[in-house]
């Protein structure tokens, strides 16, 4: 039931800042590609959505390695487009003027939830190796 709880809320909490991050792409404009922008959309938005939901059924153990995977990947993403390739989304190239400070806060915003989302992710998949650890 905590993993489920947490989980959620790793989830959620992950999408309001995506969303809010999203929204600074837009305002700015910084464009991603349509690559970049199916990832967003189906790793970084869908799946880990999935993954919350599957948490609260019988197929806990799929919805724990979705949301590790998919929130490993949006921190690999973040990570690499935010902070490693220069390019209009690395945040050294993104002006403060504006939506700039928005822009760069939630980029780091993203990397601590993140960070959180893989530690619940590999917390939730050790738990299932203990079972009688989960109940509490």
């Amino acid at each position: 039931m905590k993993i489920a709880q947490y989980g959620t809320a790793i989830v959620v909490i992950h999408a309001i800042a995506n969303g809010l991050h999203g929204l600074a792409h837009i305002e700015i404009p910084v464009a991603l590609c349509v690559l970049q922008s199916s990832f967003v959309g189906i790793v970084i938005f869908l799946v880990p959505i999935i993954a919350a939901v599957l948490l609260w059924t019988q197929f806990y153990r799929i919805g724990s390695w979705l949301l590790l995977g998919s929130i490993a990947g949006s921190l690999l993403f973040g990570i690499y487009n935010h902070f490693l390739v220069v390019s209009p989304d690395h945040v050294s190239q993104v002006s403060l003027a504006g939506w700039g400070l928005f822009f760069q806060v939630t980029a780091i915003l993203i990397l601590i939830v993140d960070g959180f989302g893989c530690w619940i992710g590999i917390w939730a998949l050790k738990a299932i190796q203990q079972p009688e650890k989960v109940i509490s």
